[in-house]
């Protein structure tokens, strides 16, 4: 082998070292047309298996909502109606999608989407300190660095500042602390309002005046740390520009463009559509409960059908909101290893939930609570799907709630798109008309475990999956040849697996879908060593004339039957599937709907 031809494979073979398993994405983000016809199945198992749970006696004070929503509409819907409720303040006695909850911590995605609209509106820089906007926050009386703590600190929960002001305080809730352990204390200088004063609304003036005792939690951008106060900052710069209220603000930019009627800051007028828990005797509903100048962290009444809406918008929007901002990036570590702060997204990362992969499954989730209401709503951008979840009452109720949506769901949906992968991109292809004359075909399969991938791929009569591809494997495994031992009687230890970039050869008309090829390891051995999980994306590892290698596009004819044609534009070949095509599908590329 020549010097050259050894530092081209050493170079592949480096980032083919990296143990990247499944690469992601694995397909096409699915449209499910006909209403998710091909998930009917899971969505009636769903429905039996809630019909049984809300059999048990936890249920019976307890009303819940569940909506799952594509790109375009809502697929399915469960609601539950507690059996028991206040007499005297029914509420809605029969829940519904119209059907309002209050859905507390969500609404920081709500103020972080009107900051991304004031940062794209060249209003404000998300990189500026946060005193440019509250000028306040200059004065020598605080000792909090906030000149340190910008708004994407604040938006990421970064600052390090401390979680709250007027709530989560042991002394409103022991009428004598000293019985658990805790000194007398006078309570002097705590606030007047919300949890100390029988939930008066706070303002401006008392968190301000309350910051100013704050210490932080961690240095600004060292480690995030939950905080509401981050939120409530960020609604006080909202309206530092705008000039306007904070509700009215949301109402403006959010709720009334996306047509959210039922959704707003300031409790309903009436109570015919509220889910009211009933609540222990003596205990007030929170639904009656003004967060004031707390609104922004967690303010917000609405219903499913408005969340669904919403859910739809952040799905086709995410990565266009602001520039260099994509709405659904991990910004920091969480403490748990699959765990990530987003803006202000709580992101979860898995490899536990598909039983024939090792590809992780990401949700991009936000979670909410008060007295007597849980949220939760869940983006799965792979899968182009959405779900929200809003509990009124017993909040014990909300694993066995979430955990079907989230987990069996999600493996019909993969199931159900490699159905379709199968039918649409996989069998035998040889050269179109104007290259009959070369010895070059290529054959693409599907499978829950490889994904899409070659399985053949000759070029002019070269074998190119063993010539080039096996060796880039060759030079990866054999400079670590105990991490990738050949199984006995197995094949390959690895495969060429497609990722499709979600890009199009022609961006105007949607069309030529473009893949890349991959070298990826099959097999995870047994007692792997710590650096087996380290995996780094290196998608674009090499050329050919100044054209991609690995590069595949996917061209798909205007009418049901025409031929499926694949270019390879660095072995300057066009190749035609052989039989034709199983029609359209919902994983053929396309832009946002």
């Amino acid at each position: 082998m020549g010097l050259k031809q050894a530092i081209c494979l050493a170079a592949l073979a480096t980032s083919a070292t990296s143990r990247c398993y499944a690469p992601n994405p694995a397909f096409p983000v699915p449209s499910w047309p006909n209403g998710a016809s091909t998930l009917r199945t899971a969505f009636q198992d769903l429905e039996k298996q809630y019909d049984t749970a809300i059999k048990a006696p936890k249920f019976e004070n307890t009303s819940f909502s569940v909506e799952v929503t594509s790109k375009t509409s809502t697929l399915w819907s469960y609601h539950h109606t507690a059996a028991n409720l206040n007499p005297a303040r029914p509420g809605d006695g029969n829940v519904s999608p119209d059907s309002i909850y209050r859905i507390a911590s969500i609404t920081k995605t709500f103020t972080t989407l009107a900051i991304l609209y004031q940062q794209a509106a060249g209003n404000l820089s998300l990189d500026d300190p946060v005193t440019y906007y509250i000028p306040e926050l200059n004065s020598s009386d605080y000792t909090l660095p906030w000149k340190d703590i910008t708004l994407r600190s604040l938006a990421s929960q970064l600052s390090g500042i401390p979680r709250e002001f007027a709530q989560s305080d042991i002394w409103n809730f022991f009428q004598d602390p000293t019985s658990i352990g805790l000194p007398p204390a006078t309570g002097e200088g705590l606030p007047t309002c919300d949890e100390y004063n029988y939930y008066k609304p706070c303002n401006r003036s008392d968190l301000l005046t309350q910051l100013k005792k704050s210490k932080p939690v961690f240095a600004p951008n060292q480690k995030s740390t939950y905080s509401n106060l981050n939120f409530e900052l960020l609604g006080l710069v909202l309206e530092n520009i705008t000039k306007l209220p904070y509700a009215q603000i949301i109402h403006n930019l959010i709720f009334t463009p996306l047509n959210m009627t039922s959704s707003s800051l300031t409790k309903p007028a009436s109570d015919v559509r509220a889910v009211l828990p009933l609540m222990p005797a003596g205990e007030p509903n929170y639904w009656d409960v003004n967060e004031g100048v707390q609104n922004p962290t967690g303010g917000i009444y609405t219903s499913s059908r408005d969340m669904g809406i919403y859910l739809r918008y952040i799905l086709t929007h995410y990565n266009a909101l602001a520039t260099g901002v994509n709405w659904f990036h991990p910004v920091s570590k969480g403490t748990g290893p699959h765990s990530f702060y987003g803006m202000p997204w709580e992101i979860f990362s898995t490899e536990e939930l598909l039983p024939e992969s090792r590809r992780p499954v990401t949700f991009v989730t936000k979670s909410g609570g008060l007295p007597g209401y849980y949220s939760h709503i869940y983006l799965l951008e792979e899968y182009g799907l959405g779900i929200s979840l809003f509990v009124g009452g017993n909040g014990a109720v909300f694993d066995e709630l979430h955990t079907p949506v989230t987990t069996d769901l999600i493996r019909a949906a993969e199931e159900a798109v490699w159905e379709d992968m199968q039918s649409v991109y996989t069998g035998r292809f040889i050269p179109t008309e104007d290259y009959a004359h070369l010895n070059t075909t290529l054959t693409l399969a599907t499978s829950p475990a490889k994904g899409l991938h070659l399985e053949q791929f000759i070029s002019n009569s070269t074998d190119v999956l063993a010539a080039l591809f096996g060796g880039i494997m060759s030079a990866a495994t054999s400079s670590h040849p105990r991490h990738h031992p050949k199984p006995k009687g197995q094949g390959d230890p690895w495969h060429a697996q497609l990722t499709p970039t979600l890009l199009h050869a022609n961006e105007t008309a949607s069309s030529g879908e473009i893949y890349r090829v991959l070298p990826v390891l099959t097999q995870k051995p047994a007692n792997a060593p710590v650096w087996e999980d380290d995996c780094v994306t290196d998608v674009d590892t090499m050329s050919y004339a100044g054209k991609a290698v690995n590069e595949m596009v996917f061209w798909f004819g205007e009418d049901e039957g025409d031929d499926l044609v694949v270019e390879l534009p660095a072995w300057n070949v066009s190749l035609r599937r052989v039989g034709g095509r199983e029609g359209r599908a919902m994983v053929v590329q396309k832009g946002d709907l």
